[in-house]
């Protein structure tokens, strides 16, 4: 029953233009048509995501045509992954199958892909591995951070600089440049630690707004944290 009357909030979801496009628009009524599941699309991203971040390990063993391949399909991956982000909740809507448990299918895998496309590029040529754990434990703390301020009333705040999309840009700018260049001057290095950098930032510019939120609202903080609490 749940299932059926469930709609997410606007404001809980992220703010994407390509949302609006019409070829979004098509793509997930397609879908949504043809019976694809909100969930399935979740868990195909994570593959994808997994996938991408294998490509990026296994490069420091190949070379020529092989590693310029495996660096592209990389990205078309992680961008494969965001697709799927993208029209997972819209494909849920479109069908009317919206429902907390798919929060879950929402949430869970995104977190799977950052650590996995994060440390494969640790592990790639030009990377440095403990930067992709350390990049990977960062991406997980933002999430946290957002979800820890929703549950304590604060609106979602999927703000930068090194948001989901961000980091993925940063990942598909650094692969397409490593397919084209080479990572001999260690672009994967670099991109890592321009994401912990700015994952850090991301945290505490969070945590400031959301604590913020709270103090000057309190009551209203309060009563929605406690609306959650009721129907969770």
């Amino acid at each position: 029953m749940d299932r059926e009357v469930y709609r997410p909030s606007e404001a809980d979801r992220r703010p994407l233009a390509s949302r609006s496009w019409k070829a979004s628009e098509r793509i997930s009524h397609w879908l949504a048509q043809r019976g694809a599941s909100a969930n399935g699309i979740s868990v195909a991203g994570m593959a994808a995501g997994g996938l991408a971040g294998a490509l990026f390990a296994v490069t420091p063993h190949l070379s020529g045509p092989s590693l310029v391949a495996a660096w592209l399909a990389g990205a078309v991956f992680v961008q494969a992954r965001l697709a799927a982000n993208l029209l997972d909740g819209m494909v849920a809507i479109e069908s009317g199958k919206a429902s907390r448990v798919g929060e879950l299918f929402n949430e869970v895998p995104d977190r799977v892909s950052d650590a996995a496309i994060l440390i494969g590029l640790g592990y790639a040529s030009g990377g440095i591995p403990w930067l992709g754990y350390l990049a990977a434990v960062l991406a997980l703390f933002v999430a946290y951070v957002r979800s820890a301020a929703r549950n304590a009333g604060a609106p979602q705040d999927y703000s930068g600089p090194m948001a989901k999309p961000h980091r993925m840009f940063a990942v598909t700018v650094t692969a397409v440049l490593c397919a084209i260049v080479g990572p001999g001057r260690g672009w994967p290095a670099i991109a890592l630690g321009l994401i912990v950098a700015g994952c850090v930032i991301t945290a505490v510019r969070r945590l400031v707004r959301a604590g913020r939120y709270l103090r000057v609202r309190p009551g209203q903080a309060g009563a929605e944290a406690e609306a959650r609490g009721a129907t969770s």
